[in-house]
């Protein structure tokens, strides 16, 4: 049994914590009093994880088991998540590989020979060919690619099926290949409670028409948390989407979930809780830290990105997505849940080089705002852990350099968007339709690595709801000019930041501090 989330009161016993910083960490001394969010310690993983996942398909969930559900002539086509899950990237092989060569093997010997795979990227940047490669492995890369493994194509208009609109009027348009199949294969991994389900389909085998009418401001700000579909409203339009897809072709999902082994064991102190740090733990801290800010920054960058995750699988579930979700939530609370009695005035979180989609590319402001406030600010279930009108810390340096490869769109939104507003509903009643029908964005997005023109529009919304519950935001470290672009403060210190939100919040505030990665999921009473 792994040790429950806890919530620890700060007092003068109390070391030093770590917090995180893009592509690096510091020790922090918070004020007395501060409450720090603590994850449940990592769940063990699953000693044979390729007998349990043979296990889910030949005992699934409200269906009939895999292979009977495999025949001669038909068309299978088996789609998994794309890099933007897990972060960070897990070490190899990873369990999408695991999942699929499997399904491949029953596929064989069933006599299936029309199989294609799809990365469901929907509007992220496509994954290269060594990304493909490091997800399904060798074997399944070299057996597939590149005729049979692809990256969907979101504005392949050749390519895409419309099914209609659901009683709320969204349209709801996937893969062709998809929806012509005869069983779609899903191969997921749910990270946090907002992934999976019903997202996974309808979502990451979307295109622009679809994702439009869950990704927009009204839905996001009437979204309680992402991270508890029952009051989110983005849940809600995609288990709609679901419900209309599930009526044309049949989809059997496997999900998976993994415990919090975020850190290789050179860095093995980042899992721990620092009072409990051994001299070793306390030595190798003090030189990856100091090595860390010798690095120069490309070489820094690389390291980070290129450090894999010795994630173990705490769960394979797999058969109908309505069967199958709750029990992948219920390994998600096991591992993240933690029991936090009452907000604060001030939640402070440090950001780390995770970032989103950012795998072997330029983290940029974009990133970084919708990393903290659509991500960390809403790794709660019922309730923010700040309150109404109170204020938000992060720390991150909050860079101003774009990858012009990768990141055109984003750019443009930056340098001419931002310098006219920073309101989610003018830039979408505005700019939207332009970024996203762009010619030139959209010949990037199918044919280089760029993320599709809409989609730092989308990041900005992914902080909508934060943006509108929030008095004040604060980056530790972050560029001022940067920052003010975007709408926010900047401080230099911790102790900088709290003397500035007391214009906001008072002069006594409480704060509390969520201590991630490993990730916790604050459930606020």
């Amino acid at each position: 049994m792994s040790r429950p989330g806890f919530v620890l009161d700060v007092d003068e016993r109390t070391p030093p914590l770590i917090v995180h910083q893009g592509e690096g960490f510091r020790l922090e001394r918070l004020p007395l009093g501060s409450k720090v969010i603590y994850p449940p310690d990592s769940l063990p993983g699953i000693r044979d994880v390729d007998a349990t996942i043979r296990h889910a398909l030949l005992n699934p969930h409200g269906t009939e088991p895999l292979p009977e559900l495999l025949r001669p002539g038909m068309r299978l086509t088996i789609v998994f998540d794309d890099l933007s899950l897990p972060l960070p990237q897990m070490q190899t092989p990873d369990v999408r590989q695991r999942i699929i060569e499997q399904v491949l093997e029953m596929a064989a010997a069933k006599g299936v020979d029309d199989v294609e795979l799809i990365a469901a990227n929907a509007l992220h940047r496509r994954m290269t060919p060594a990304e493909l490669r490091r997800t399904v492995g060798d074997r399944v890369f070299r057996a597939f690619f590149p005729e049979h493994l692809k990256n969907h194509d979101a504005e392949d208009q050749d390519n895409l099926t419309y099914f209609g609109k659901t009683r709320h009027g969204e349209d709801v348009e996937i893969n062709r290949r998809a929806a012509e199949s005869d069983l779609i294969v899903y191969v997921n991994i749910t990270l946090t409670a907002m992934s999976g389900g019903a997202k996974s389909v309808s979502v990451g085998l979307a295109s622009y028409r679809s994702l439009r009418h869950h990704h927009n401001v009204h839905t996001l700000r009437h979204s309680n948390s992402f991270n508890d579909p029952p009051n989110s409203a983005m849940h809600h339009s995609y288990e709609r989407m679901k419900g209309l897809i599930d009526e044309h072709v049949k989809v059997f999902t496997i999900e998976t979930t993994l415990n919090n082994d975020t850190f290789p064991s050179s860095m093995g102190f980042l899992n721990k809780r620092e009072w409990e740090w051994n001299v070793r733990d306390q030595a190798t801290y003090l030189g990856v830290k100091r090595a860390n800010e010798l690095m120069p920054k490309k070489t820094r960058r690389r390291i980070w990105q290129n450090t894999a995750a010795p994630y173990g699988v705490t769960g394979v579930h797999a058969g109908l997505q309505s069967e199958v979700h709750p029990l992948t939530l219920k390994n998600v609370h096991r591992q993240q849940r933690t029991e936090v009695n009452g907000q604060s005035d001030i939640a402070i979180y440090g950001l780390p080089y995770i970032c989103p989609y950012n795998v072997n590319s330029v983290m940029n402001p974009i990133l970084v705002m919708s990393l903290g406030l659509g991500y960390f600010f809403n790794l709660y279930m019922n309730k923010p852990i700040v309150r109404q009108g109170g204020v938000a810390i992060f720390y991150h340096p909050v860079p101003n350099e774009f990858h012009p490869v990768h990141h055109p769109s984003y750019i443009d939104f930056f340098e001419e968007i931002l310098t006219e507003s920073t309101d989610p509903v003018l830039l979408e009643t505005k700019y939207e339709e332009q970024f996203a029908t762009d010619p030139w964005y959209i010949q990037l997005y199918r044919n280089s690595y760029a993320y599709h023109g809409v989609h730092p529009f989308y990041m900005w919304y992914w902080g909508a709801h934060a943006l509108e519950h929030l008095g004040d935001v604060i980056f530790v470290g972050g560029n001022r000019k940067t920052t003010a672009r975007m709408g926010f403060r900047s401080a230099s210190t911790l102790a900088d930041a709290l003397e500035m939100a007391k214009d906001t919040v008072g002069g006594s505030p409480s704060i509390s501090y969520l201590h991630a990665p490993p990730l916790a999921l604050a459930d606020v009473r």
